[in-house]
């Protein structure tokens, strides 16, 4: 099965022989490729549309894995019982949703050994929802993939280490295993906050001040980053 590069290394996340509650599973391509490839021994296919969950149906029909895949209509988490998932795996989602599914879904995860989540936005605010709720960050990873960049992250329960607001935002950079693509990325976002601050003007109101001085903020932070991965 041809699935994007994104998709394929959430899938490589899942640790093999888990059972899988994919949320927000769209098209079912992840369960589908892991069941096909005899990875997990089941999945279940969550969504909280029915057209996409009807078209995950059908491609799990198609590849005769019916009896492995269950699809299942849910808002997040709200459909699964305890004790049915080794591996939850949310992706492709702001940061602010993805922390409402986790935090309405909480009971759900008693006996989850592992989230796999790739946020697209709010990510620093999802590690810190981790850290205080009991996950523990073992594993960071980035993508680029069709132009586009994917921070992505592997949790397990136990106690969150202290982080800094550069981890926070992207990440501890020993548990990084794509350091240049974070480089990359963040090289890219330095180059937009340079010339940004170009742009802003030397005097002003009070607002533009607060600007600069935020933009300000933004480049010491990239910067400081991309020395600590020069330095690994």
């Amino acid at each position: 099965m041809n699935i994007s590069r994104r998709l394929n290394r959430l899938a490589e996340l899942v640790t093999e022989g888990s059972r899988l509650a994919d949320v927000g599973t769209d098209h079912g391509y992840v369960p589908l490729c892991l069941c096909r490839e005899k990875k997990i021994p089941s999945a279940i296919a969550m969504d909280i549309n029915k057209g996409p969950l009807e078209r995950a149906k059908s491609h799990i029909a198609e590849a005769g894995l019916t009896a492995y895949i269950e699809t299942r209509l849910s808002d997040g988490l709200h459909e699964l019982k305890r004790g049915e998932a080794d591996t939850v795996l949310i992706a492709g989602m702001g940061g602010a949703l993805m922390m409402r599914i986790l935090s309405e879904g909480e009971p759900a995860l008693t006996g989850v050994r592992e989230l796999v989540l790739q946020p697209q936005s709010e990510i620093g605010d999802v590690r810190r929802w981790l850290g205080s709720h009991g996950w523990h960050i073992i594993k960071e990873d980035i993508l680029l993939d069709e132009g586009k960049y994917y921070p992505m992250f592997k949790a397990v329960p136990g106690e969150a280490e202290d982080y800094t607001e550069a981890e926070y935002r992207f990440g501890k950079l020993e548990m990084q295993e794509s350091p240049e693509v974070l480089a990359d990325f963040l090289r890219k976002r330095l180059e937009v906050n340079r010339q940004i601050a170009a742009g802003l003007p030397e005097n002003g109101e009070e607002r533009i001040a607060a600007r600069r001085a935020e933009v300000a903020a933004e480049i010491r932070l990239l910067t400081e980053v991309l020395q600590g991965i020069e330095n690994l």
